[in-house]
């Protein structure tokens, strides 16, 4: 037998209750406006803006928008001493007995000290970063030269290896980072590589670590080796804490390299917290930072190799952090983009074929719609996102290690055996073999082939960074040279234009005058408020003539 249907329950009621009803809402509502009425207008009332009539309405306008460009400029730097602040407090935080009295003594013996920084402030700081580079070479045990998997002979400077070399009974090791950026095949390639030579750590540091304090906590249900957990640090850990037994003693372990290598993500890494300042920009490390990682073991960080002028021009662009600025974007992509295979650039980027690189740099600002004034292709935009993508931690390129093997020139046979001394190598190669395989590597097809320019000679010796100051300096008294000559036909233009205004009516002055000081916005603002003054001078004694 079917179920009857059941009947939705009437909404109809009595008139006598519906009124009822009404009456109650009608008195709710009085009741909340005059609450309103006794609490005062609270809704912002809508900003008219400058009416079409007022005089110099543009120029009003103008001065508005300086006003909200100073309230962002405070705002930023606000937020960036603020930053500072933080990263003071995350310095000077609190941590174990043991920790502090070994940096304690650990700056007692490398000479740190306030007045000391106070005064290399005023130093060149290039010669600044040679001080305290050596420092850290004298200080370590162990040395960790940090480099990208994506182009590892880029990233060796024969002089600093060289300058261990010479420093004494110092371990130099190798750390391959940035690991999951290049195919498998070619990490296994560049390990066997350079394994023949020095001890090789493959290694991708932690991207995502919270602040001093808060430790990653991974659960059981996480999959392992995700974006923020590290792969290789076991195998550095195991093979450090080796060496230090077989040393006997405590140890201090420095980390070198050029420019966003990953040092200091290496040091977060390591630690599991954010100690050293990270970033996508280059060069952020500028003084050396001793960070105690147990009661053995002491790891330094250094600011980034100074790169020789001498160097090839894609070295220049990839290893340099002042590239950019010095060298023009575009030369400097362009140079990228010569030693890398066109075919799979114009895969990687969706872009058509091209002959140059600016047919190239035309064709990916219109894809990532970098435009200037009036539609055209922004180049020099273009140009810039390029060498930013290529030297950041996403764009995944490699190159191929050179086929016949040869060690360095400041290597022989006695040191590599040296170097490889007090370190467990057997149990290395098992740990670098269960990194590969957890590594989740880009496919050979998706990736570029890039053409390494070989080895990178960088400045120790504070004797080679002067000699590129008169270089500079003739460069700034030729700018300035220019600016003069600018100026003086600036102020022939001036005169001309004094000239004509004395023939003018004092409104055709006013008018003429706005588009001339707009060059300089002070004098813009000051000029229009005194004319608005004069006008409104005028109206009133106007009006009472009239009256």
């Amino acid at each position: 037998m079917k179920r009857p249907k059941l009947k939705k329950a009437s909404k109809r009621m009595t008139c006598h209750k519906r009124y009822k009803i009404q009456k109650k809402v009608r008195e709710h509502h009085r009741k909340l406006r005059k609450e309103a009425k006794k609490r005062g207008r609270k809704k912002p009332r809508k900003d008219p803006g400058v009416p079409n009539s007022a005089p110099f309405k543009e120029a009003l306008l103008r001065e508005a928008e300086l006003r909200k460009q100073r309230l962002e400029e405070l705002k930023q730097q606000q937020k960036l001493d603020r930053q500072k602040e933080q990263d003071k407090k995350r310095k000077l935080g609190t941590n174990p007995g043991v920790e502090l009295s070994n940096e304690e003594l650990v700056k007692e013996e490398f000479g740190q000290s306030k007045a000391k920084k106070a005064k290399s402030s005023k130093q060149n700081p290039k010669k600044l970063y040679c001080q305290e580079l050596k420092k850290v070479i004298e200080a370590s045990d162990v040395v960790l030269e940090v480099l990208d998997a994506r182009d590892p002979l880029g990233c060796r400077c024969p002089q600093v290896e060289a300058a261990i070399v010479e420093g004494g009974q110092k371990k130099l090791v190798l750390v391959l980072n940035k690991s999951d950026l290049v195919p498998k095949d070619n990490l296994e390639n560049w390990l066997i590589y350079l394994k023949k030579e020095l001890p090789t750590v493959v290694f991708k540091a932690s991207t995502k670590l919270k602040d001093k304090g808060k430790r990653i906590k991974v659960g059981k249900k996480a999959a392992p080796f995700k974006s923020e957990v590290c792969v290789g640090k076991e195998g550095l850990w195991k093979l450090l804490r080796g060496f230090q037994e077989t040393y006997g003693k405590a140890i201090h372990v420095g980390v070198i390299g050029f420019p966003n290598v990953g040092k200091s993500s290496i040091i977060n890494s390591l630690k599991q917290e954010r100690i050293c300042h990270v970033g996508v920009s280059m060069g952020l490390t500028r003084c050396m930072q001793v960070i105690p990682l147990d009661k053995q073991i002491t790891i330094i960080d250094s600011p980034s190799f100074i790169v020789s002028p001498l160097n090839s021009a894609p070295a220049l662009a990839l290893r340099s952090p002042a590239s950019i600025e010095v060298v023009k974007p575009v030369e400097a992509a362009s140079a990228i983009l010569s030693h890398a295979d066109s075919r799979q650039v114009v895969l990687k980027f969706t872009v058509p074929d091209f002959k140059n690189s600016l047919e190239f740099f035309t064709s990916f600002a219109q894809r990532r719609g970098l435009h200037q004034k009036g539609g055209s292709p922004n180049v020099e935009a273009a140009a810039k996102l390029l060498w930013s993508e290529w030297t950041g931690a996403t764009l995944g390129y490699y190159c191929h290690p050179p086929t016949p093997w040869t060690p360095s020139p400041h290597f022989n046979e006695n040191i590599m055996i040296n170097m490889k001394w007090g370190f467990n190598l057997e149990e290395l190669e098992k740990n670098n073999a269960r990194s590969i395989q957890a590594i989740k590597g880009p496919r050979l097809a998706s990736s570029i082939l890039f053409q390494s320019s070989g080895l990178t000679n960088g400045i120790i010796e504070e004797k080679d960074i002067s000699e590129e100051l008169p270089k500079q300096k003739e460069r700034k008294q030729e700018e300035e040279e220019d600016f003069e000559d600018v100026d003086t036909d600036q102020e022939s233009v001036d005169e001309e234009g004094d000239e004509k205004s004395s023939d003018m009516s004092p409104a055709e002055e006013a008018c003429e005058a706005l588009p001339e000081c707009q060059a300089d916005e002070q004098s813009a603002q000051s000029f229009v408020l005194d004319k608005i003054t004069e006008e409104e001078d005028d109206a009133y004694d106007f009006s009472t003539d009239y009256v």
